[in-house]
């Protein structure tokens, strides 16, 4: 109606959003290509620098690849400019590693940084010669950080200690001592901003290096209040390990009291005189005995770990390995675990939940019983914040809970359950609830659950009777009165009740039986009448579960009392009439509870009256459509086949007599006995350390450690004075930066990026046929095979190759893996003298030289007929350059299919025109004079042909970098002066060079690349049928089978990529032909990078059908490792030309 108006709103709106992004950079994100920007970065203005450094950012930001304008920007870091020289430093970080070489051109100048007067800018320039992470700068950057650990600016060090760990991820063993001296350096700083960076830096690098800590340890802890708050939990982890380490547990902690507790009785004696938190007073003798496992087994996983505690607690002889504590300490007379307690003791209430927790792991380990309790209300405070911290919280309560019940009984009402609580939350909160429980609160604590029995979430009901029933075991005074309310239950409607869904109703009433069942099973005799009242209600109770317990009370508790044995025949007839109506779990229970019954029978009445009761469901049993409940049949008659079939048997009574007796004595000791009472294993509560991330995944999540071992430092070389400064020298680093400045001639640097590298779904199967490249073999090569056991791995794979005297041939001749697993013919006594102590289910085997059957795969470069008669077939070679390791060797043959004669064949690059001449590869070829452009391959000239007959081939090596991009190499193939465009596809399983690793060494490394630097795919392999199928006339195939597997996958493997076999394990199982468990390792390095890039191939499936392969590739290299898992799949399952 007034359009002026809505101009004016819509003109408004936009003046006051312009209004609020002045004086901000927000209008670089609107276009931020709408000026050019590289006249910018050649302008003498600082100004205008900074405004296309702003843009260079704001591009970057939003995903664009502005990599192309970084020798412009390089040139920009002499800038005088403190805003200049900051942007530059960051463009730098983000585009070091793809442009390696340019970035080195600014080494001098961060050089010079580092002796600015201005501390941000020598800040900024360490932290920017260690974002580039190259190998051939890290004695440049490792003497740089030596140095600012002396800086008398604290940001500086701060800087270098953070430094420190991305030193250490290049694998710098021989500067290992350095870097560990230069943390030691940093922890006896006096700023808690740079100790606690170096506390980062120690727990990555050298965590178990505690004599670091024991220098400095009082001053640590002074300073651990003012450190920042994700350092104070690093350096609370660190101090407590080295207490534990150099002292050992405390004698007066609840720890060393839960570890030496045998039973409840004798830990209950020995509290009540010390202390007030006995740790089970008001429990029942059956609940006492689990708290008081499950409290020595949380304080056994805390020292030894969950793995190693389990598999010591699983074998037989338990006790021949049990810890033995001989040394502990007091902490009366200790003054360093005194001063441990007192500074963390104000983090109790910190603001972070995370030191909140830490400090109170260091209190429920170190502090004495009387102390614990300050861990207490701190703990309970944090259940008012969020969600994600009150479940973490909860988690930890629970633990403390049950091995300690009475530190959090007085506390039971913070515990009760909020509305708003997520079901999570709830479930914990009855579960600690149920521990804490006592005789005083548990009348509250019932009243309490009544409510909770009604909540709408019919799931949490269920949990609650759960709960409540175990109550009443630990509160065995209780019983009655909790009957009676769990017999309500069962009598309701559920079917009619207005709570949730059928099926929940229904879980709650399951669980009010099982809760019931709980309850009676320690004095059965005292509740007859219970058990009598739900037999009187199976006829109202349809839940199949609830009515299969039901039942199975009647068969367990059948001679119990007076008045069960009396409508036992009542009961059974009920049960005999409805058969046919139930579901599977209510018939196996019927047809055993009859059975039980039958043998417990007292007058031959009864007896005669079961018979036929049984023999009638036998027989309705037989024609069940379900199989379970057939054969539960067929095996219940077999079993009583002298009651039910006396007649059979009238000719033989002596035989009837004996069979009669072995009858009854084999259904008693299957029917006969009394269900034990029993807890659920202490192993499916949590085990892990307090506050750690394991604890609420229920699993030792990465980079997880146990507690050390007790008293297990040495005090050797260890000196402390009264302040906790160091008393020994401090270390030898170097400060002059130009002693190795000249190590940049001498090595390379060149990195191709794995940023954006894309690989084709064909891999590189463009016009490939296979041709057999394979040498004769020499006569003295190594065996293919050699045996050794699967629990120790050979320390030189080399050595382990001579040791054998059969070659493959004479093995496969044995025809059985059992005789070379025992006796091993035809080798040498491979440990013989070290006899393995574990025997597993599989033996490892290494295999020696098979380079003689390899065939590597060929790809046509150039077919006749596009090249006029020649043909030009490459393939990649596992050699190693001589010139470069970053180049991959490809052999190219050329052969002349015409009548004519061909010369002056040559291949050159095509993008780049910058081909190096061949005589001057070995001199002249540096990083540098490789790359002739960052994101353009370039290759080593190959020798020209200068003439080629009719029908001859020639070989020539050509030597190239594709930078790691994966796409096609355009080259130019010329022939008597014709120029042919072709295309050279790479492989990227040639992108990496094999590297011999011995299996310790191969699992090591593997441990370091877990979690995001592992990547899994599966496929189908098949290449082994063909072999075996040709195989059939054998007498014995089954050792064929595995070693032909073995053999096909490593070939495959092999003659794919650049690879060494580490080791292969072959699995020993009663099914010989099942492959599960067969493990190949292959190890190798990326040629950029030198970084480990190591393969695991599982096999799963029989040996003569398609086998499941689980390929696994541990590389620092995301998308590196992806693209190469890709590309092993896609040559697995493709099928060998022999085998087609």
């Amino acid at each position: 109606m007034f359009p002026q108006f809505g101009a004016t709103a819509e003109t408004l709106s936009k003046a006051s959003t312009m209004v609020f992004r002045i004086g901000t950079d927000a209008h670089l994100y609107d276009d931020p290509e709408d000026v050019s920007i590289a006249p910018l970065l050649d302008s003498k203005f600082d100004s205008e620098k900074c405004e296309a450094l702003k843009r260079l950012l704001a591009l970057i930001a939003q995903g664009f690849d502005v990599s192309n304008l970084f020798p412009q920007v390089v040139k920009n870091v002499a800038s005088q400019s403190l805003e200049v020289k900051k942007l530059v430093y960051l463009y730098l970080l983000h585009y070091a590693e793809k442009r390696p070489n340019e970035a080195l051109l600014s080494i001098n100048c961060f050089q010079k940084d580092l002796g600015d007067p201005n501390p941000l800018v020598r800040a900024w320039a360490l932290r920017t010669m260690a974002g580039i992470r190259l190998h051939v700068i890290a004695p440049i950057v490792l003497v740089a950080v030596g140095k600012c650990a002396r800086d008398p600016s604290v940001y500086v060090r701060k800087c270098a200690a953070n430094a420190l760990p991305k030193l250490h991820d290049l694998r710098l063993e021989e500067n290992t001592t350095t870097i560990e001296e230069i943390v030691g350096i940093l922890l006896n700083d006096h700023s808690p901003s740079v100790v606690g960076a170096a506390a980062a830096a120690f727990a990555s690098i050298c965590p178990n290096n505690l004599s670091l800590i024991g220098r400095n340890f009082q001053r640590l802890c002074e300073i651990l209040p003012d450190v920042e708050e994700w350092g104070q939990i690093i350096l609370i982890g660190i101090l407590l390990r080295y207490v534990i380490a150099r002292y050992g547990l405390v004698q007066e902690s609840v720890m060393f009291s839960l570890h030496h507790s045998e039973n409840c009785k004798s830990e209950n004696d020995g509290l009540e005189s010390d202390t007030k938190f006995p740790l089970g007073e008001d429990n029942g003798e059956l609940g006492c005995n689990y708290e008081s496992d499950l409290a020595h087994m949380v304080s056994q996983c805390y020292i030894e770990g969950p793995d190693e505690y389990l598999s010591r607690s699983s074998s037989i002889n338990k006790d021949s390995s049990e810890i033995r504590w001989q040394h502990f300490t007091s902490i009366r007379s200790n003054e360093d675990v005194k001063i441990l307690l007192q500074c963390t003791s104000p983090l109790l209430w910190s603001n972070n939940s995370a030191v909140l927790l830490a400090a109170a792991g260091v209190h429920w380990i170190m502090a004495s019983r009387d102390d614990v309790k300050l861990i207490v209300k701190p703990l309970l405070f944090l259940l008012r914040s969020s969600n994600a911290s009150k479940y973490v919280v909860l988690c930890n309560i629970q633990v403390f809970s049950k091995a300690m019940p009475s530190l959090f009984a007085p506390y039971f009402e913070d515990l009760f359950v909020c509305s708003s609580d997520s079901y999570h939350i709830k479930a914990l909160k009855l579960d600690i609830l149920a521990s804490i429980a006592t005789d005083t609160s548990i009348s509250q604590v019932f009243k309490e659950f009544q409510d909770y029995i009604r909540d709408p979430d019919r799931r949490f009901a269920a949990d609650t009777i759960a709960a409540l029933g175990i109550c009443v075991q630990r509160l065995p005074k209780m019983a009655n009165t909790c009957l009676e309310g769990l017999l309500a239950l069962t009598r309701q409607d559920f079917f009619a009740s207005d709570f949730g869904s059928v099926d929940g109703e229904a879980n709650v009433l399951v669980q009010a039986i099982m809760s019931i069942k709980s309850i009676i099973r320690p004095d059965p005799l005292s509740h007859e009448k219970v058990i009598i009242q739900l037999v009187r209600s199976l006829d109202a109770i349809k839940v199949p579960a609830a009515r299969a317990m039901i039942i199975w009370m009647v068969g367990e508790y059948n001679s119990l009392g007076e008045l069960i044995p009396r409508m036992l025949t009542t009961v059974l007839k009920y049960l005999a009439w409805c058969f046919t109506s139930e579901a599977l779990e209510t018939k196996l229970q019927i047809l055993n509870t009859t059975v039980k019954v039958l043998l417990c029978a007292r007058t031959e009445e009864d007896r005669f009256t079961i018979e036929k009761i049984l023999s009638y469901l036998l027989e309705l049993a037989k024609c069940d459509l379900n199989y379970d409940v057939r054969d539960r049949a067929c095996f219940l008659k077999k079993l009583l086949s002298s009651y039910l079939d006396p007649q059979g048997v009238e000719g033989e009574p002596d035989c009837l007599s004996k069979n009669k007796d072995l009858s009854r004595l084999l259904a008693k000791s299957i029917f006969g006995g009394q269900a034990k009472s029993r807890f659920p294993e202490p192993s499916n509560h949590r085990i892990y350390l307090p506050g750690s991330l394991s604890q609420i995944v229920l699993h030792a999540a990465p980079g997880y450690e146990p507690l050390p071992k007790p008293c297990s430092l040495t005090i050797d070389g260890l000196e402390t004075n009264a302040s906790g400064n160091q008393a020994t020298s401090g270390p030898s680093v170097t400060d002059d930066l130009d002693s190795v400045s000249g190590s940049l001639d001498e090595e390379t640097a060149s990195y191709y990026s794995s940023q954006g590298s894309t690989v084709d779904s064909s891999g590189s199967s463009h016009g490939s046929d296979e041709t057999g490249c394979a040498n004769e073999n020499d006569d003295g090569i190594d065996p293919l095979i050699q045996f050794s056991d699967a629990g120790h791995a050979h320390k030189e794979q080399n050595d382990a190759s001579h040791s054998g005297s059969a070659d493959f041939g004479e093995l496969m001749s044995k025809r059985a893996l059992e005789s070379w697993l025992d006796e091993q013919p035809g080798l040498s006594n491979v440990n013989a003298n070290k006899p393995s102590p574990i025997h597993g289910s599989s033996a490892r085997i290494s295999i020696g030289d098979i380079r003689g059957e390899i065939k590597r795969k060929s790809y046509v470069l150039l077919d006749p007929v596009n090249g006029n008669g020649l043909k030009v077939d490459y393939s990649f070679s596992s050699e190693i350059s001589s010139v470069s390791t970053l180049l991959v060797c490809i052999e190219v043959s050329f052969k002349n299919c015409s009548m004519e004669p061909m010369s002056s064949i040559t291949l050159v690059d095509e993008e780049s025109g910058n081909v190096l001449d061949s005589a001057d590869q070995a001199l002249t070829m540096t990083e540098s004079s490789v790359t002739c452009q960052d994101n353009v391959p370039a290759i080593a000239s190959m020798e020209e042909i200068t003439s080629l007959e009719p029908d001859q081939a020639m070989t020539r090596i050509l030597q190239v970098r594709f930078h790691h991009h994966l796409l096609p190499l355009k080259l130019a193939l010329y022939r008597n002066g014709k120029r042919h465009p072709v295309k050279l596809w790479p492989d990227i399983g040639y992108f990496i060079k094999a590297v011999p690793l011995d299996i310790d060494t191969f699992i090591d490394k593997e441990s370091h690349l877990k979690g995001m630097f592992e990547y899994t795919r599966s496929c189908t392999f098949s290449d082994h049928i063909g072999e075996l199928n040709s195989d059939k006339g054998d007498s014995s195939p089954v050792t064929d089978k595995f070693l032909e597997i073995c053999r096909s996958l490593a070939l495959k493997m092999l003659s794919n990529a650049n690879l060494f076999l580490v080791s292969v394990d072959m699995p020993i199982a009663a099914n010989l032909d099942d492959a599960s468990g067969l493990c190949l390792r292959f190890s190798s390095e990326i040629l950029s990078t030198l970084k480990p890039c190591l393969i695991t191939i599982t096999v799963k499936g029989k040996c003569t059908e398609p086998l499941n392969i689980s390929i696994k590739v541990n590389c620092e290299e995301t998308v590196f490792g992806l693209n190469l898992l890709n590309r092993i799949v896609n040559f697995l399952v493709e099928p060998s030309l022999t085998n087609l």
